[in-house]
């Protein structure tokens, strides 16, 4: 549960972020072409994560999808 609380954090949530514009970046300015726009869009989907605070691993790690449902506390 350490590492869905770390990713539902401020510092989890900016990670996720700016890797997504990274990817972005890359997809965009240096890939180019269709491989770059496919990774551009992949992209997306870590900045709509950081955003929105969800987790798309959270079933493989037994946590919760959203990560205002984390319990508090332990």
């Amino acid at each position: 549960m350490g590492l869905a609380r770390f990713m539902a954090s401020a510092a989890g949530r900016l990670i996720r972020i700016v890797v997504g514009v990274v990817l972005i970046y890359f997809g965009l300015a240096v890939v180019k072409g269709t491989g770059g726009w496919v990774l551009a869009v992949i992209g997306l989907v870590p900045v709509a994560a950081g955003g929105l605070n969800f987790c798309l691993l959270a079933s493989f790690i037994k946590a919760p999808f959203w990560g205002k449902d984390l319990p508090k506390g332990a």
